[in-house]
């Protein structure tokens, strides 16, 4: 209870502005892409059935189908298992328009804030901003944007890599095994994700988390 009262006094920061106000307002009307489609769309690229997919992600065939067709919105344990199955990073799940012959096209190593993919997993869950510029290898990092009440799933995540992060805005309930911590703004943290994890957001604010993800000891992931 400390804890939240104490964030209830965090007040947001104003942060410079990169763009002209126009600008702004157009990436803030875009709409989130939703991860159905694409995952649909590498399904078949990959020339798998949905049983197929369903059985290498140990979901249901139902399931799977829902999340296709975007009527339902899955867990970020239940993304991972299937994008493990079709062995891609979760950056391939985000959507980035940006082409060579937008205006705006800057060189690889450069991601504008206007220009952030993102990955909606539904009101329960969170939204993703993808932060790291198209070159990124062995180190990726995204905002995790939560709402109220919002949390990883009801699966605990764990991959072989090392995670960190830092509160910019609310509360972070973070549990890594069988410990667990809240944290304000301004706080960080930084474990072995092989650990089993998740986290939530307890308080009455949405909750803005940079999350880092270093190289994976199998993949590149997100």
């Amino acid at each position: 209870m400390g804890a939240i009262e104490a964030q209830k006094k965090v007040r947001r920061k104003p942060a410079p502005r990169a763009v002209d106000s126009e600008t702004q307002k157009r990436a803030s009307d875009a709409p989130i892409p939703a991860v159905g489609p694409i995952i649909r769309r590498v399904r078949l690229q990959r020339g798998m059935s949905l049983q197929q997919l369903a059985e290498a992600a140990n979901v249901s065939i139902g399931t799977l189908s829902q999340i296709e067709r975007n009527l339902s919105n899955p867990s970020l344990g239940v993304v991972t298992n299937i994008r493990q199955a079709l062995r891609i990073p979760l950056s391939a799940l985000f959507e980035d328009e940006r082409s060579e012959g937008d205006p705006l096209y800057d060189p690889k190593f450069v991601r504008r804030a206007h220009h952030r993919p993102r990955l909606d997993l539904g009101p329960q869950h969170m939204v993703k901003e993808l932060l790291s510029p198209s070159v990124a290898q062995d180190l990726q990092f995204m905002t995790l944007i939560l709402p109220p009440a919002g949390n990883s799933g009801d699966q605990a995540l764990s991959y072989a890599c090392e995670k960190a992060g830092l509160v910019l805005q609310g509360t972070f309930l973070l549990k890594v095994g069988d410990e667990e911590s809240v944290l304000n703004e301004g706080d960080s943290f930084q474990f072995w994700g092989a650990a089993p994890h998740s986290f939530f957001n307890p308080g009455q604010v949405p909750t803005t988390v940079l999350w880092i993800i270093g190289k994976t000891l199998l993949e590149r992931h997100l």
